[in-house]
């Protein structure tokens, strides 16, 4: 770890592994004999051209992006994917969201916007999206344009560990705080979406992963620089792309390669979880907020059952070095954001605090 860094539980934007910021450290005036730093490159030159011609290779190398995928760089993260998706695959203007969270919420808000049959097709709601429903739960439209679920919810703490039957209707999902944390079947989806800030690179846009025969289908008033066929046809350089950003995910890309690819992070990932949870499970101090069979991998939420306590806890925190353990404002309480560049050793120390507080305030 580098020296006087805290160990960061930020939901995004979030850790980044510490050989990245390195590495950018060591090309950040003067990028590979260039002259000068990426932020200060043309996105047309040949340099910045090798930089994310680069990336998208890794990405779909890492991802095991099937040939008939494009892969997108699109400015407005996911949140403007939330209007991308609907401007750019309504055929019929019938939509199935299942909203398990937050964002998933604010994404089925933003269809209606944009199509004219968008109907809520399940969600967890009355249980406080303490869990992801079960299928018999789905009632699904087989003429919908496509069906949309948020994978992992960040805020609070679920994610699907078996995605929904949708029969032949394409699968769109946001994965913006579970991408890359473990080997996906992009084939099972119509259209992955994340934004980058929490797995990938620093903030500043989303990575869209589209099957080539939803590709034609964006409205008239959909803007040019979400048109994801356009922007398939411009390598996702209709208009200046965010250099930087796209940079770091090309080094991140590499970093996950040099360890053995996603299924090493699975194996990590795991164990950090693991070490967390089975903590959370053998004490009654902390109450975990998300059900067993729902439990999300990259984010941990918990709370003690007194609002001072978890203010108290969060405090405390900080002062021992880490940050960002209080949970969001929805919900309260605390979360642990465990990305891929969070070291085992940041969960362990994160327990042995958790152990400290609970003795000193049982």
């Amino acid at each position: 770890m580098i020296e006087n860094r805290v160990y960061n539980f930020s939901a995004g934007p979030s850790i980044l592994p510490d050989e990245v910021l390195l590495s950018a450290r060591e090309n950040l005036l003067n990028y590979e004999g260039s002259g000068m730093s990426v932020m200060e490159m043309s996105h047309r030159s040949k340099v910045y051209d090798k930089i994310i011609t680069e990336c998208i290779a890794n990405l779909r190398d890492v991802m095991n992006i099937p040939d008939n995928y494009k892969v997108l760089f699109l400015q407005g993260g996911a949140t403007g994917m939330f209007a991308a998706i609907p401007l750019n695959i309504s055929r019929t203007g019938a939509a199935d969201y299942i909203v398990t969270g937050n964002f998933s919420n604010i994404a089925y808000q933003e269809a209606q916007k944009y199509m004219k049959d968008v109907r809520l097709a399940g969600t967890t709601r009355d249980d406080n999206f303490s869990r992801i429903p079960e299928q018999s739960e789905l009632t699904l439209n087989p003429d919908a344009d496509y069906v949309h679920i948020c994978q992992n919810n960040t805020i609070f703490g679920t994610t699907w560990h078996r995605l929904p039957d949708t029969g032949n209707v394409p699968l769109v999902a946001d994965l913006s705080s579970c991408i890359l944390s473990e080997p996906v079947d992009v084939s099972k989806y119509g259209i992955i979406y994340a934004g980058v800030q929490k797995n990938m690179a620093p903030a500043g846009f989303a990575v869209v992963i589209v099957r080539e025969d939803l590709l034609a289908g964006a409205q008239p008033i959909c803007p040019k620089v979400w048109d994801f066929q356009l922007q398939a046809k411009k390598n996702s350089m209709l208009n200046t792309p965010p250099t930087w950003s796209i940079y770091i995910c090309g080094e991140v890309l590499k970093w996950i390669k040099s360890i053995g690819g996603t299924p090493e992070l699975q194996k990590r990932n795991q164990r950090k979880a693991a070490l967390l949870y089975d903590y959370l499970d053998s004490q009654t101090f902390y109450k975990p907020s998300a059900q067993k069979d729902s439990r999300s991998m990259m984010n941990v939420t918990f709370r003690t059952g007194d609002d001072e306590l978890d203010k108290k806890f969060v405090a405390e925190s900080m002062e021992a070095g880490m940050t960002n353990l209080k949970g969001h404002r929805l919900v309260g309480g605390m979360r642990a954001s465990i990305y891929n560049a969070m070291p085992y050793e940041g969960v362990e120390y994160l327990v042995g605090f958790m152990k400290k507080f609970a003795k000193e305030n049982a």
